[in-house]
């Protein structure tokens, strides 16, 4: 366990670009490139609104945890609590780490990976699992992988982060940092990315 002196740890995800069908008309892609993850979202017009976590003082917090960041409110649960260090949010215990957020959520990305106590990242294999759920699984040995979502049809509700060491060895904790959510425009905000894409679809007369 974490003390308020102690360091936590993290599970990191790796995704590859895959289509996860849910159904014939939806589905779930992953991705494992930020600017891939960026570019997809910003064709589908969605906005993207990034939770670094360094707002949040160091230490232990009780589960859930709840903040916001734009538009999208979220939680994070975890049993036995949760412990933020330098801008990355994990467990305070070797257990699963879970978010909850919204509304309207299309887009979920960022660094998932495995942490020993001390912050010190663990080659792991990470789990991350979707509310609806979608899992992917991989291997993960550094803070700067990259593993994102996005659905072509509901909203995404819910992440679930688990970490196993590859090697054996002691537990690890499941950490996130650089969350990024991509959100559907308000009608308003809709209106205005049209007029404009009119005005920057002008030739020069």
């Amino acid at each position: 366990m974490k003390s308020s002196l102690g360091l936590f740890s993290a599970a990191a995800v790796v995704a590859s670009s895959t289509f996860i069908a849910t159904d014939a008309s939806a589905a779930v892609i992953a991705f494992t490139q930020k600017f891939v993850w960026e570019a997809y979202v910003n064709a589908q017009s969605n906005s993207i609104f990034l939770e670094d976590f360094n707002d949040i003082a160091d230490g232990f917090y009780a589960s859930p945890f709840s903040s916001s960041v734009g538009p999208v409110n979220w939680n994070a649960l975890a049993t036995g609590g949760l412990y933020v260090q330098g801008g990355q949010f994990s467990t305070n215990m070797a257990t699963a780490l879970t978010f909850n957020f919204g509304p309207d959520v299309r887009g979920v990305g960022g660094n998932f990976y495995g942490t020993d106590i001390s912050f010190n990242v663990v080659p792991s294999i990470v789990t991350i699992s979707l509310a609806d759920g979608t899992s992917y699984v991989g291997f993960v040995d550094s803070s700067a992988i990259y593993t994102g979502f996005y659905s072509t049809g509901a909203a995404i509700t819910s992440l679930t982060i688990s970490a196993t060491p590859s090697s054996g060895g002691a537990a690890v904790y499941p950490t996130a940092d650089n969350i990024q959510f991509a959100v559907v425009p308000t009608p308003g905000a809709l209106a205005l990315l049209g007029l404009a894409g009119l005005a920057g679809s002008r030739r020069r007369r």
